[in-house]
């Protein structure tokens, strides 16, 4: 899209590099300080509407630093695994695209949260990180639970289920932060889906001329 270009020209000398260095750093320092001090510690970095209105400014960013997992055991592999994908698709993109692209995330979870009144968290925004590797990267193999190999394309399609399934008959709030992070999704990606249908579209209108012009030939040939 040319808005978006237009966009990572204007923040490239302002992108930040590594940028999931810096969140899955403090997203472990979060951990760490929630085995120190616990859930009290967690709970003022959610993002809370009312909060936020009453003063409480750092919520509008700290909500990025929850740590995916409580877990000793899963919060490296998480990190690990936040980090893989974020510095991939940073090292394909470039750092102002991928800068915007989470950038973009933040603001519609931000808008999410405030529009239904609830917590707020990175959680689809991270989903929405997947996607896009999973995307730009289907067949890059993972091993699941350290033992069975899956590449990435088969996850995908779980992770496009648990959108659908959230998004049907899961609760509004839910719904909404799920569709804004699909919605940045598309805005990065509208062009991949919208060539694809383009070039089925082309394929099939040139097979039919072929058939088209193969009935002619033969009616006038009979």
């Amino acid at each position: 899209m040319n808005l978006l270009w237009k966009l990572e020209k204007q923040i490239s000398k302002y992108a930040i590099k590594n940028l999931m260095y810096y969140i899955v750093a403090l997203n472990g320092l979060a951990f760490v300080l929630y085995m120190l001090f616990g859930s009290e510690f967690i709970a003022r970095l959610y993002l809370v509407p009312g909060a936020v209105f009453s003063g409480e400014i750092w919520r509008l960013f700290t909500f990025i630093f929850i740590p995916p997992s409580f877990s000793l055991i899963w919060i490296i592999f998480a990190l690990y695994f936040y980090y893989m994908i974020g510095s991939s698709l940073e090292h394909e993109w470039g750092e102002a695209k991928f800068n915007l692209y989470y950038l973009f995330g933040v603001i519609g979870t931000i808008a999410a949260s405030f529009l239904t009144n609830s917590y707020g968290t990175a959680t689809y925004l991270n989903l929405s990180l997947f996607l896009a590797f999973a995307h730009l990267f289907p067949d890059y193999q993972v091993m699941l639970f350290l033992m069975i190999p899956v590449k990435m394309k088969y996850l995908a399609y779980l992770n496009w289920a648990f959108f659908a399934y959230t998004i049907i008959i899961g609760p509004m709030s839910a719904r909404i932060f799920a569709i804004v992070s699909l919605i940045n999704f598309f805005i990065f990606f509208f062009r991949d889906f919208t060539g694809g249908v383009r070039h089925k579209k082309q394929v099939m209108d040139t097979r039919k001329n072929y058939n088209d012009q193969i009935r002619e030939f033969k009616r006038r040939n009979k």
